[in-house]
Formats: C-alpha cells, sequence, structure tokens
C-alpha cells in the first residue's frame, strides 16, 4: 500500500502476480491482443478486491495531455549530460514537447523518486539515462526509454525500448590503435561506477588485450573526478612494469592522468601514451590533445527522444546501437624504446 493507505498498481501487479506494465494495459484498456483473457480477469479481479482506482491524471498522461517528459541523468554537473538534453530538446519542441531534467545519484539505493508532488502527474514519459531499468521503480507505469543503460530482454509486456553506445567497439577500437603503435602494456584507468557503460567497455578491453601477443593490462579504479583519477593513474604508473600507454574512461579521468604523468616527469606521447572516452570539450583544452572516443551525445539524446515518441504513439521501437569514433590526437604515439 502506499504511505496514504492507498492502493497502487503495483499492490495490484503483486495481489495478480503480474508486472505493473500488465496492470496498466489491462486497466487502460489497451490488453487485448497483448494479455490473454485469463490474466485481464485476474488483473481485474485484484483491482477489484483491493478497492484500486487509476490516477486520473496517470491516466491523461496516455494521451500526451501534459506534453512533458523527464530526463533522469545520474548528475548535471558532468559535461556529457549537457548535449543529451540538448538532442531530446531538439526532437521533442519539434513535436510540441517539453523537457525536464532531474538527478538520480550513481549510489543511490533504491528506486527513483518522483521531482513533482505525485508520481506521474506532470509528465507523458521518462528517458533514464545511465542507470539500470530497475531503478525506475514505480516510475515502471510511465512509457520510458533507457539511454547508455545496457540491452535486457525484459517480458514483451515488460518491455523498455534502448538506445546504447556501441562502447565495445570504441574498446576495441582503442586498443588496435594502441597496438598498431607497438603497446603491449596498457594500464586502464577505469571509473569504479556500477553502470553498465563501464562494465561494457572494462570487459571489451580486457578481451582485446588479451588476445594482443605479450599483452598485459593492468587496472586501478576511481571516481570521475581529477584527483582521484591522478591518484589511480599514480598507482599504475609507480607499479611494477610500468603501462607504456592508459585508457581512461572518461575524458575527465584523462586530465587526472596527464596530472599524474607530469608530476612523475613523463612526456605526454613520448613516455607514455593516454587516451580518454567521450570527446568532450576538454580533450582538445588538454595539451597535447587528447585521443578519445567520441560519442554522439547529442543524438542520444535525439535517438531516445524518438523512440519515446513513438512508444508514446502505440509504437514497439527497436533498440538502437550509436557507434563511436576513434579520434586520433596527438597523446598517442609508440612506446619509448
Amino acid at each position: 500500500m502506499s504511505l496514504a493507505g492507498r492502493p497502487t498498481s503495483k499492490d495490484v501487479a503483486q495481489e495478480a502476480g503480474v508486472s505493473q506494465s500488465t496492470v496498466s494495459l489491462v486497466l487502460g484498456g489497451k490488453w487485448e491482443g497483448r494479455v490473454s483473457p485469463a490474466t485481464a480477469r485476474g488483473v481485474r479481479d485484484a483491482a477489484e478486491r483491493l478497492g484500486y482506482r487509476p490516477n486520473q491524471a496517470a491516466r491523461n498522461l496516455r494521451l500526451g495531455t501534459t506534453r512533458t517528459v523527464l530526463l533522469l541523468v545520474p548528475t548535471l554537473t558532468a559535461p556529457f549530460f549537457g548535449p543529451v538534453y540538448t538532442g531530446a530538446a531538439r526532437v521533442a519542441a519539434r513535436h510540441g514537447f517539453g523537457v525536464v531534467v532531474s538527478t538520480w545519484p550513481d549510489d543511490a539505493a533504491g528506486p527513483a523518486d518522483s521531482p513533482f508532488g505525485a508520481q506521474n502527474e506532470a509528465i507523458d514519459g521518462i528517458l533514464a539515462s545511465s542507470m539500470a531499468v530497475e531503478a525506475l521503480g514505480d516510475f515502471r507505469e510511465t512509457p520510458a526509454v533507457m539511454l547508455d543503460s545496457g540491452p535486457h530482454a525484459p517480458r514483451t509486456d515488460d518491455y523498455v525500448p534502448t538506445v546504447d553506445f556501441g562502447v565495445a567497439d570504441g574498446a576495441r577500437a582503442i586498443v588496435a590503435h594502441l597496438a598498431g603503435l607497438g603497446h603491449r602494456r596498457i594500464g586502464h584507468v577505469a571509473a569504479a561506477v556500477d553502470q553498465w557503460t563501464f562494465h561494457a567497455r572494462g570487459d571489451a578491453l580486457s578481451a582485446a588485450v588479451a588476445a594482443l601477443p605479450g599483452g598485459r593490462l593492468t587496472r586501478s579504479a576511481c571516481a570521475i573526478d581529477v584527483t582521484s583519477a591522478k591518484d589511480a593513474a599514480g598507482r599504475l604508473l609507480d607499479g611494477p612494469d610500468r603501462p607504456t600507454a592508459l585508457v581512461c574512461d572518461d575524458d575527465l579521468i584523462a586530465a587526472g592522468a596527464y596530472k599524474a604523468a607530469r608530476a612523475r616527469g613523463l612526456d605526454i606521447p613520448a613516455d607514455l601514451s593516454v587516451t580518454g572516452v567521450d570527446d568532450v570539450l576538454l580533450a582538445t583544452a588538454l595539451e597535447p590533445e587528447l585521443t578519445t572516443v567520441r560519442l554522439p551525445a547529442e543524438e542520444l539524446g535525439a535517438q531516445g527522444m524518438t523512440a519515446l515518441l513513438d512508444l508514446l504513439s502505440g509504437g514497439h521501437p527497436a533498440p538502437r546501437v550509436l557507434p563511436g569514433e576513434l579520434i586520433v590526437r596527438d597523446s598517442t604515439a609508440p612506446p619509448a624504446r
């Protein structure tokens, strides 16, 4: 039950032994062809037993009456998420929708809370970036698209569309570039963030280095913060058999790696090659300019909004994967002999 003692659709779902999406389909009159008649009867019976009545505002949002979309991001301080918003807002505006932004921190322990006075009453849909689908919590009653959060295989009646980056291919491209220059001892300055995108690139990096003749990967984790990254990179550079190249999970982490290298009198790239991911403005502000994988953040937002509008119109948008692009600059060179 809710705190006010009023039954929710989650209560109905538990009573009927189905998902919340199934409850929404049945009580919204959209179950035919998607849910069996027996399941529909079970949901209606459960709702009647509990005395559940759908929130009218939540019903209205299915009709697109608020024309507002919520963009959930882990932080507003990371430069990556600004372009995500820009892309989403651009597509939304063409269709008469607005976008509001709220944060959902990486270290939050439970499902997301609504930034509004009442759950689902002020939004038509959700774009959730860089978070697990489980974190949507009660937002699962609202049409949602997951961005850069990883593919998943939910039940057909519990489908959440995804738009992801090809981060594994990006990691493989970095290794191929470094290997072509002659690097075999590679250090990974890894983001200590429990998100699919960092797990996927870390796994791909490990596999790609392991496939190199004589390849060796060492790893040190850090927060996405210059000071933390400097310390993590320093641990790798002070270790035995020092890496000749550092692969950083983020351009901001790469800035910390630059500081660690210079504190030890190492020249980039003569003594140490460094790479990043994202290609935010910082990548060209560093000296030398940073070799990095460009992830199309604005296109992520635009494609996510396009998928959400399709979902709101009754469609079933397929998963989408946006390729990254390796941008080679002056921070990488053959290892010193």
